[in-house]
């Protein structure tokens, strides 16, 4: 308290130089308010307390929402580049597969070009299609109530033969 005496002391002296303050005495007197300044006082420091929570509090909300909906956001995008990719992924698998496929039925056809060039392979062709021929029309004589039929049915010889007759119009390759 020394310290304070002194620097107060000091203060009043610099006052002294304009010769407009005179000081003979120095009293510190401790000087409390009445209870209702305190109390008002201490409720005016309770109210800005109140106020800066409620301030931080909303704050608070406030950024809470903003992280919500920019992880939504976030991942609504996610899911979108994930089902793009997927779409992606399962387009070029069916590509490979209709390119599989189709090196797989040219190749058969290569073969089977050659396999008809060869002696007897004619004779082959001539057989497979007649079988064909006779199994597809069971299967339409099993699966249908209405049919169709040539006109000779009971020649089914002749009916071969005309398929075989098709098969051999075909311009050799």
């Amino acid at each position: 308290m020394p310290s304070n005496f002194l620097n107060i002391k000091r203060l009043f002296r610099s006052f002294a130089q304009y010769d407009t303050l005179t000081s003979h005495n120095y009293e510190i007197k401790d000087l409390t308010p009445p209870k209702e300044i305190l109390h008002a006082m201490q409720a005016q420091i309770t109210a800005e307390r109140e106020k800066r929570a409620l301030i931080a509090a909303s704050e608070g909300r406030k950024q809470e929402q903003i992280n919500i909906a920019t992880g939504e956001r976030e991942a609504a995008i996610a899911r979108s580049e994930g089902d793009k990719q997927a779409a992606i992924n399962r387009a070029e698998g069916e590509a490979a597969a209709i390119v599989a496929i189709a090196n797989a039925t040219a190749e058969a056809l290569r073969q089977t070009g050659a396999a008809i060039r060869e002696p007897g392979g004619q004779d082959a062709v001539s057989l497979k299609v007649a079988e064909q021929y006779v199994d597809a029309f069971a299967k339409l004589a099993k699966t249908n109530n209405t049919l169709i039929v040539p006109g000779d049915l009971g020649n089914m010889s002749s009916m071969i033969a005309s398929a075989l007759q098709v098969v051999k119009s075909q311009p050799k390759i």
